[in-house]
C-alpha cells in the first residue's frame, strides 16, 4: 500500500529590516522544489502607534512579493507572546511542515535565559523542518553605519549607472538602497534585490562608482 501523500507548507518569517526578501524567495524556492504552499508571515511585537514609514513600506514590498510567488500574506500580534510562541500557533494552524527565518539577533545572554528562538519552535513542533538563514549577521554592518533600506533601482547613465528610488518602471534592477547617516546627498551602498550573494554597490552622489561592487 502506497504512503497517504503528505502536502507540504512553508512559512517565511521576516520581520521589519533589509533582509525580508532574501528570506522570502529562499522561502519560495524551496516551496517550488517541493509543490508546497507559501505563507510569508510577519510578527509586530510592538505598540500600534510604533508602525513608521520605513516599517510600511517594507510590508508593502512583502505584500506586492507575495501577490507575485502567489503566497499568502500574515501578520500576527505579538505584545504578551513569545515570538517562537506565536510562530508555532500559526504553525499549527496552517499545518507548517518547513519554516524558513533569519539567524536569530540575540546576545548569548539572552538566549541563555530566554533560550533561542528557534530551539523554543522545536521544542514545541514535531515533524517540522527549520530552516535557519544567516543573513542578519551579514548585513549588520549596514544597518550600524546607514539609514534604513528604501526601495530603489539603478538606471543607465550617460557614465554607467545612476540610483533612482522607488520601483523600476521597465526591467532596471531593483533593491534596497541604504544612505550613509548625516549626508544630504545620496551617499551609500545599494543592495541589489535578486542577487544569489551578498552582493553590494557603492552610490556616491547618486551614481554607481565604477568597478566597485563587492561581496561580503
Amino acid at each position: 500500500m502506497s504512503e497517504r501523500y503528505r502536502q507540504e507548507n512553508v512559512l517565511v518569517c521576516v520581520h521589519y529590516g533589509p533582509n525580508g526578501e532574501t528570506l522570502i524567495r529562499r522561502g519560495a524556492k524551496i516551496a517550488v522544489a517541493l509543490q508546497a504552499t507559501l505563507t510569508i508571515l510577519t510578527i509586530n511585537p510592538l505598540r500600534d502607534d510604533e508602525y513608521n514609514e520605513t516599517k510600511l513600506q517594507y510590508m508593502a514590498e512583502w505584500k506586492r512579493l507575495a501577490a507575485e510567488l502567489r503566497a499568502e500574506f500574515v501578520t500576527e500580534e505579538s505584545k504578551s507572546r513569545r515570538i517562537a510562541d506565536t510562530i508555532v500557533s500559526v504553525a499549527k494552524r496552517r499545518q507548517i511542515t518547513h519554516i524558513i527565518m533569519g539567524q536569530s539577533a540575540r546576545t548569548r545572554w539572552e538566549e541563555l535565559t530566554k533560550g533561542s528562538i528557534s530551539n523554543n519552535i522545536l521544542k514545541q513542533l514535531e515533524f517540522i523542518d527549520l530552516h535557519v538563514v544567516s543573513v542578519q549577521r551579514e548585513m549588520a554592518h549596514i544597518q550600524d553605519e546607514y539609514e534604513p533600506g528604501v526601495k530603489a533601482y539603478l538606471a543607465p547613465a550617460a557614465h554607467g549607472k545612476e540610483l533612482r528610488l522607488g520601483s523600476a518602471p521597465n526591467n532596471e534592477e531593483e533593491g534596497l538602497f541604504f544612505k550613509v547617516y548625516g549626508t544630504d546627498f545620496n551617499n551609500g551602498v545599494f543592495k541589489p534585490s535578486k542577487q544569489t550573494e551578498n552582493q553590494y554597490y557603492k552610490i556616491y552622489d547618486g551614481e554607481v562608482e565604477p568597478k566597485n561592487s563587492t561581496s561580503k
